[in-house]
This record gives C-alpha cells, sequence and structure tokens, in this order.
C-alpha cells in the first residue's frame, strides 16, 4: 500500500474528525489540513499512523511552518497542543 493509500485509510477510520469536510472532498484532503486535524483533535494512534506514513520531519515542517506563518494560522492549534509539539519536534525531529 502506497503513502497516498495510507493517508485516504487515515482519514477514512478517522473520519469523525473531519465532520466539516463534505464527504466528497474527504479524499482530497491536503497535508496541511491533515497534519492541523490529527494534531488537534486525534488520538496519539492517529498521531503515530500520520508519523509513520508522513515521516516525523515532514510533519514537524508542516507544524511549524503553520505556526509560524500568521497569528491567525497558529491560533488554529490548541495551545496545550502547541506547546506540546513544539516540545516533541524540537527533541524528535531534525
Amino acid at each position: 500500500m502506497n503513502d497516498k493509500n495510507k493517508i485516504k485509510k487515515l482519514i477514512n477510520d478517522y473520519d469523525h474528525l473531519f465532520w466539516y469536510t463534505p464527504i466528497k472532498e474527504k479524499e482530497n484532503i491536503d497535508e496541511d489540513q491533515l497534519v492541523e486535524t490529527i494534531l488537534n483533535y486525534g488520538d496519539e494512534k492517529a498521531v503515530k499512523r500520520l508519523m509513520d506514513i508522513m515521516g516525523t520531519n515532514r510533519v514537524a515542517a508542516i507544524f511549524k511552518r503553520h505556526i509560524n506563518t500568521s497569528s491567525r494560522r497558529k491560533n488554529n492549534y490548541h495551545e496545550l497542543v502547541t506547546n506540546y509539539f513544539q516540545l516533541y519536534f524540537n527533541r524528535h525531529a531534525s
């Protein structure tokens, strides 16, 4: 199974997290939205699957780009999520 299919399966397995996305559009969720939603609302299994599929460094790069882009975008992450993943990625991502 390639990464694209693994991502689709992850989205389907956790489709309740993407309740705001129309069913037809769920397969078109981009990486930015996927990372933001899984980090904010996913459980530890979802986060692990996301990092196994995309790689910790890629997820970290997307996360860091989000929180450094603008105050509006930064506020899309819960405060505790932002703090936790800043610490996590500083330690585990290059």
